[in-house]
């Protein structure tokens, strides 16, 4: 008998989400619980299971795993289905570099700059910081040169393998293009731009779009 996965995370979580897309790449079937890291009261359960509060937590059975890093390469080593980590070395040392790049310098810009000011407060009743937007911009642009390095390059955002680096940048993506403003940064980088036309039809990323919120007010 198989062991129950479940992932416990926030739907809105770009984390929650390149989880949902390593399982979907390696085929798994898994349960969501949903848990929302902002609310003052995280159920002591999840606690016990992350103690920090953040999200996602992936559970195979009675073996618990937090860090997103760490859960994508569990995910591949542990199901069956097309391998996420390369075996060749220099592509090995691109993908984990990649991660480490969108980790570090490209979720706050990306994510909690532009599209949380321009997109996701919006959407729930609240007003745009311009200033915080134009700052997330300048440093996004430093962090899409790196990528449209890396992606022409080609050996992984090559639009031939999906790598555990697509994963963890299709969803920071995903967010920065839905503002006009991330939109028109990505289309001066060609070859990222053209990563990203083919990433964002992959079923793994299409079927785990989260939506937004529906706005309450009013």
């Amino acid at each position: 008998m198989n062991k129950p996965v479940v992932l416990r995370g926030y739907q809105f979580s770009v984390y929650n989400r390149i989880a949902r897309i390593a399982l979907h790449e390696k085929g798994v079937s898994y349960k969501t619980e949903e848990i929302d890291p902002f609310v003052e009261d995280v159920p002591e359960h999840y606690m016990r299971r992350q103690p920090f509060g953040r999200v996602p937590v992936l559970s195979d059975g009675t073996f618990d795993i937090y860090e997103t890093v760490a859960i994508g390469r569990y995910i591949d080593a542990a199901f069956d289905g097309p391998r996420l980590v390369p075996l060749e070395v220099e592509s090995l040392a691109r993908s984990a570099q990649i991660v480490s790049i969108v980790d570090s310098y490209g979720y706050r810009p990306m994510v909690r700059q532009v599209f949380a000011h321009r997109i996701f407060g919006p959407s729930i009743g609240e007003e745009s910081d311009e200033a915080e937007i134009e700052i997330g911009l300048a440093a996004s642009r430093t962090v899409l040169k790196a990528l449209e390095t890396l992606a022409t390059e080609a050996l992984v955002l090559n639009r031939q393998t999906f790598t555990l680096a697509d994963c963890h940048l299709a969803p920071m993506m995903a967010c920065f293009v839905q503002a006009p403003e991330g939109e028109a940064a990505l289309r001066n980088y060609a070859r990222l731009s053209a990563w990203w036309a083919w990433a964002s039809r992959r079923a793994s990323v299409a079927e785990t779009d989260p939506g937004l919120p529906v706005n309450q007010i009013g």
